[in-house]
């Protein structure tokens, strides 16, 4: 069993559609960002290629190549955990963590995690997602952005 922890932040922007989870979350604001900005996949994406020891986000998916402009956070995912399961891993589990006051995501959750289960094909059940907020401490508190946390835990497949 190998485990990998993935963090991402994002700052709140106008006219930019806030995607968290793979899910259009409504809100005049969304995450600025070479992709989507989906802080929650992409700490997700994190988690496991770090318990595959395959890297990171960036290394598979740099910020400076144009062809990751706007690309849809599931996708990334879906491509990295690929590269996962080449290397041997299945997940076992993964927990998410939104960090932010809002938005709200306890009626999105179960969407959010479909749609990140569906990235990576695997049963809903495995993947977790849920929120917390700072207390209206630091840049998450005051609403200039959002954060996320995630862990994942692999096994031989």
């Amino acid at each position: 069993m190998r485990v990998g922890l993935g963090t991402d932040a994002h700052a709140l922007v106008d006219g930019v559609p806030l995607v968290l989870g793979g899910v259009e979350v409504e809100s005049e604001r969304g995450l600025a960002g070479h992709s989507d900005g989906d802080v929650i996949s992409h700490a997700l994406i994190d988690a496991v290629l770090g318990a595959a020891g395959l890297g990171d986000i960036g290394s598979l998916f740099p910020s400076d190549a144009a062809e990751w402009e706007g690309a849809s956070s599931l996708d990334l995912l879906a491509r990295a955990y690929a590269q996962v399961r080449q290397a041997g891993w299945e997940l076992a589990n993964a927990d998410c963590v939104l960090v932010g006051e809002e938005p709200r995501i306890a009626p999105l959750r179960g969407a959010m995690r479909a749609r990140l289960a569906e990235a990576m094909g695997v049963e809903p059940g495995l993947v977790n997602v849920r929120a917390t907020t700072t207390d209206k401490l630091g840049f998450t508190g005051r609403g200039e952005g959002l954060a996320a946390l995630a862990v994942a835990l692999l096994r031989p497949a």
